[in-house]
Formats: C-alpha cells, structure tokens, sequence
C-alpha cells in the first residue's frame, strides 16, 4: 500500500503543479503536451526580446557562440531579436515507455549470463559455503533466514559487487538473493523483514571506488579529480550504517552484540586501510589499480565457479542455460513495475516540481540568514531515488555550470556517491518476486538517504568550504 500511495501522490502532484504553470504563464501553456509527448532536450519558446533588451551577459555570450545558455534557458538571435528557449528535463509519458522497456531489455544479456554462473555456483556447492562463512554475521542481523541459506551467499555477492562498482553484476546477484528470500517469506505479496533489511542495505548504495564520478571531473577538468574520493567513501559508509540502524531498530535486531562489533570492526578496518593505500595513489594509479581490483575480481569469481563446477562434474554447460532462462524470465517480469514507476518520476521531473521544490529550499534557508552554497548541490540528491542516469546528469550540469572545483560541484559529486536509486531498486526487486505491499521499506530507504545527503553537506563543509 505504500507504494501504491507514494506513486499516486507522485502523478497528483505533478498534475496540479503542471496546471499551475499552465494557468501562470502564456510560455507554459505547452506544459501539458510536454509531460505527454516531449522528448528530452526537445526546446520550448519562453519569450523573446531585442538586442536592446537583452541582459549584456545573454549578448556577451551570443557574440562567441550562436547559442548560450544561462539560468537554464537557452538564448539564440533571430535577426534583431533575441528568442529565450527552454529545453525539456525529461522523456514525457509516451517516450518514458519505450525508455523502461529498452531499460528492461537492456538488462537480458547480463542477468542471463550472471544468473547462469549462479546456477552453476549453486549446483556446485559455492553458495552454500559462502553462506557457511558469512553465517555468523548475517544470522544476528538476518534472523528469519536460517544458517547456511543459499539467501546469505547471493545477498553476500550482491553487496561485494556493489562495493566493487560492479553495476551489471550487483543487479542479477541481488535480484537471485530477493528470490530466495522470496522462498521463506509467509505471505507473497508483502515484503518479509529480511528483504527489506536487504533492500535498505543494498540501496545505500556502498561503493568503494566512485570511478564514474571522477572519469567526468577528470573530463571537465578538475585540478584534483580524486579530491572527493574519501568524502565520497566516508558518506556512503555512514548511509549503510544508519541503514542498518533504522531497519534493525524497527524489526527489534538486537545491535550490540560482540560478534557484531567484531564483524562490523574487521569490515571497517578493511574499507579504513583500502581507503588510505588508494588516497596515496596518484589519479592515474587509482583509475588502472580500482578497474584492476573490480574486473580481475569478477573475472576470478567467474574462474572460481567454473571451477568448482569441473570439480563437483557437474553438467556445467546445462546448469548455466537452466540458470539463464531465469535472467530472460525476470526481465520481462518487471517491465510494468518499471514503467509504472518511471512515467511518474518523468511527469514530476517535466511538470517542474523539482525546480519548485529546489526553489523553495534556497528562499527558506535563505530567509534563516543560513549559508545556501548547498542548495546549488542538492538537485543531485533529490533526483537520485528516482534516476541514477538523471543525477549524473545533473551533477555533470552543476560541475559546467559551477566549475568542477567549485563548492557545489564537488557536493554533488559527494551527493551522486552516497546514495543508491531507491524507487528504481524498489521497482525492479520487489516486482520481479511479484511484491505489492512494500511496508516501510520505502520510508527506512529514505531516511538512510536523507542521512547520506546531510553527511555528504557536513564532509563538504568540513573539506572544501
């Protein structure tokens, strides 16, 4: 029901916002044909002036390029006239469609692979002796799943892949682990307390090596691309941490436990010393040693498989098929959650909510005489749940606009870092086990968010104020 209420509320919302900008403004009167057939970077007419008119920034800039933008609207001449044109944010309805379903499609080839060396894993025995060792642990956090379930080896290849930046395999790894969890839950279409324990972590999004997001400071020419690097570690860090604080306190998880401690110790000790030999690296050194850590790891784990699969002789080549047809299966399953879920975000992006909401946090901490150099950052955070591809584009946005090195540039890369897509994660996991009634998870993934993007404000005061 959670759900159901949050996706309702998202098209309300950004229908009457929509139909206030429609009534507001002669240049909005568009609006309503954006959010259903508009095609991102498609440009809408929002006034014109002449070159008297103009503001001597708009001329400055038309005179070295024919077309400038400022504040988000892009400035052309016409003759003697200078026409303001305002491109669209986002895919409307129509063009949202097509985009999850190529975005469900796109996910085949790798979950087919992914999800056949699972089935080979499986049948050879390395689940379970993954789950065997990672037992200790995931029993006191995960009580409902019993000791040696195949549900601790596949959440436990989920979260290594993730901390590796490894996308394309976390996906399969996590959706095989909602599978299995799947198996103990009682009631089918209501979330159990393991998944949304499992889902809370897993949407924290802990990555060791924000490689993405320092290709493009890199691309935009930063001075000091990797500068965000251990602001970026230390977010997403203390994000899983609250995760699991606010799930294990409202399922009643006993936290305070010297197994626990101990476990959660080594794991930080772990991350604390990779942190320190990678900082020391030059950027050139860190961009070769983290693509070597990530993909000489899943080129070992496959080796690692295959071989344990020779050893059981076991059919390896039927196994991995068997396990394959599931990937196609599961892709094609969770199109209408997708497209449920995507169309909403896309009327809320075009309608212009965001920009309002934005809007409204700058005059409110403003008004408190509050320093509001953040505010310029945020929309990185705020798009994030919803879109992993828009929040990269945004922070790309801030970086062009603001400058790389600038305060706000460097907070929305911290941003983009600490955080995972939370209602895409919701979407896809829960729909591909057939899950409806989602119960807190959506708001304990928030809130882990919200903690994510108030350390991610505090680290880029403390580092780069």
């Amino acid at each position: 029901m959670a759900l159901s209420r949050l996706w309702s509320a998202f098209i309300l919302l950004a229908l009457l916002v929509a139909t206030f900008q429609f009534f507001r403004s002669p240049a909005d009167r568009s609006i309503f044909s954006q959010m259903v057939i508009g095609k991102a970077g498609d440009s809408t007419k929002v006034g014109e002036m002449s070159l008297d008119q103009a503001p001597g920034s708009v001329l400055a800039g038309l005179s070295a390029a024919p077309i400038y933008t400022e504040d988000k609207l892009t400035y052309k001449k016409d003759g003697d006239q200078v026409v303001a044109l305002r491109p669209q944010s986002a895919n409307g309805i129509l063009e949202t469609c097509k985009d999850a379903v190529n975005l469900s499609l796109g996910l085949i080839g790798v979950m087919t692979l992914f999800m056949g060396l699972m089935q080979i894993a499986e049948r050879a025995g390395g689940v379970r002796f993954l789950s065997r060792m990672i037992a200790p642990f995931f029993t006191r956090i995960f009580p409902e799943v019993p000791a040696g379930h195949p549900a601790h080896g596949h959440m436990m290849m989920n979260f290594s892949a993730n901390l590796l930046g490894l996308d394309n395999a976390a996906t399969p790894f996590g959706l095989k682990a909602m599978e299995s969890l799947q198996t103990l839950n009682p009631q089918a279409d209501r979330a159990s307390n393991a998944q949304i324990l499992f889902l809370c972590l897993h949407a924290s999004g802990l990555t060791l090596i924000p490689i993405t997001i320092i290709a493009m400071r890199t691309g935009l020419g930063s001075a000091n691309p990797t500068d965000i690097f251990i602001p970026c570690m230390i977010a997403t860090y203390v994000a899983t941490l609250a995760a699991l604080i606010i799930v294990s306190w409202k399922q009643g998880i006993r936290l305070i436990q010297p197994v626990l401690f101990l476990w959660i110790g080594i794991a930080s000790s772990l991350v604390a010393g990779l942190v320190i030999f990678l900082a020391r690296l030059e950027r050139s050194d860190l961009e070769s040693v983290s693509g070597l850590i990530g993909n000489g790891l899943l080129l070992l784990i496959v080796f690692l498989i295959v071989l344990g699969g020779v050893y059981k002789k076991i059919d390896l080549f039927s196994s991995f098929v068997d396990g394959a047809k599931g990937g196609f299966e599961t892709a094609v399953r969770i199109i209408p959650y997708l497209v449920g879920m995507l169309v909403a975000i896309s009327m809320l992006r075009v309608s212009g909510s965001f920009d309002a909401m934005i809007e409204g946090i700058k005059t409110l901490f403003a008004s408190l005489g509050a320093d509001t150099r953040f505010v310029d950052g945020l929309p990185t955070a705020l798009v994030k749940p919803f879109s992993g591809g828009a929040a990269r584009g945004l922070m790309a946005d801030t970086m062009k606009t603001f400058g790389p090195d600038s305060f706000a540039g460097k907070l929305s890369c911290i941003l983009q870092g600490s955080s995972d897509t939370t209602f895409y994660i919701i979407a896809v996991y829960f729909g591909s086990v057939g899950i409806k009634n989602t119960r807190y998870a959506i708001g304990a993934m928030l809130l882990a968010d919200l903690v994510g993007i108030v350390t991610s404000i505090c680290l880029a005061y403390l580092f780069f104020a």
